[in-house]
């Protein structure tokens, strides 16, 4: 059974990242790449018309989570208390960008707003980022001090930096170069993919110029992932041991690799959505691939005093989960027949649609 729910959660965590993450992208181009005020808006809408139906699958991936691991839950949620207020502060202020631009129709107003909305977008792709590499880099679990642990040994608190800047060190914080690397990596990403969403769902004067901006983001992204993965070794010593004693994992690094790859022939795709079908499997791929390196580990730890948090000493009795099941299976078709709904009601090009009036 807790395999079964990691894989559950793990597949409505990548769900989460491909709709949210073009909803962020779409804010990282509405930033920097939209100048005309049409552009703005309709570019505003591909993200506003979907954004509060996406991150249903957060809260959902929390749900159960908090159900299946309540360990690693209470462990996540309190060591990782600082950047999760951050990334809720800023969850408000691209939600109310978004919802507040078109209230009143003067310059000043929506430029507020478009701010509000392309900052908290940039900065929320960057924390999901660094978050996704303190995972992969570990915690110091227990607090762990001259060999002697001062919390109990699930639980940890980073702050958001510390002196060093190092991913070695005893007490590393939330930011570190390894984490950042990790953060620069999502903000390319989610870019691209919110580009690739902009072309598929408008008809904004920059999707032209936006191929080529998939082209040269997709250059960056090639440069970091080789980067990354040159120096993966620095923090976990056997990188690749899962994909040697589990072969199937890596089907995981060759659908990111076949979505990177795809991207390069963005300025040739006859159809709209083959560009971002190639970004979805990029994000796919990405966060599956990580997750197959740590299995069954969901938080490392970085000393050797308490053991790292995995699928097995965090979950839940069986009882409770084998409960669960057939309430997960309800809300999640529910989720679906929301989500095929709305797709329905709003397919197509959304430029001449009503929103924020």
């Amino acid at each position: 059974m807790e395999i079964f729910w990691f894989v559950i959660i793990a597949i409505i965590l990548t769900i989460f990242f491909i709709l949210d993450g073009y909803d962020f992208g779409t804010g990282i181009i509405h930033l920097f790449l939209a100048k005309k005020e049409k552009d703005k808006e309709v570019i505003a809408k591909a993200a506003g018309l979907f954004w509060d139906s996406n991150e249903v699958w957060l809260v959902a991936a929390g749900g159960l989570l908090f159900m299946a691991f309540p360990t690693l839950y209470a462990s996540a949620f309190s060591g990782f208390y600082l950047p999760l207020i951050i990334v809720l502060w800023l969850i408000i202020f691209r939600a109310i960008g978004l919802e507040l631009r078109s209230q009143i129709d003067h310059p000043i107003w929506k430029t507020i707003w478009d701010k509000s909305f392309g900052v908290s977008s940039l900065l929320l792709a960057l924390f999901f980022g660094i978050a996704l590499g303190n995972i992969a880099r570990g915690v110091n679990l227990g607090g762990v001090e001259n060999g002697t642990s001062i919390y109990e040994a699930h639980y940890f608190f980073l702050p958001l930096w510390n002196a060093s800047f190092s991913p070695s060190t005893t007490h590393p914080g939330v930011i570190d170069w390894f984490t950042i690397v990790i953060g620069i990596i999502a903000v390319v990403t989610l870019a691209i993919h919110g580009a690739n969403w902009i072309i598929l769902k408008t008809n904004a004067s920059i999707n032209t110029k936006l191929k080529s901006v998939i082209f040269n983001l997709n250059i960056t992204l090639t440069v970091l992932t080789v980067f990354s993965v040159s120096i993966w070794h620095i923090i976990e010593p056997h990188p690749l041991a899962n994909y040697l004693e589990y072969p199937i994992f890596l089907i995981f690094p060759m659908v990111y690799f076949v979505g990177l790859i795809g991207l390069f022939f963005i300025k040739k795709f006859k159809k709209e959505v083959y560009g971002f079908i190639c970004s979805c499997l990029i994000i796919t791929g990405g966060v599956t691939s990580t997750l197959a390196t740590m299995f069954p580990t969901l938080l490392p730890s970085t000393n050797d005093v308490n053991p790292d948090l995995t699928i097995y000493n965090t979950a839940t009795s069986d009882y409770g989960m084998s409960v669960a099941v057939p309430w997960m299976i309800i809300g999640i078709l529910l989720l679906i027949i929301y989500f095929i709904i709305q797709k329905k009601l709003l397919a197509g090009k959304i430029d001449d649609m009503d929103y924020g009036h």
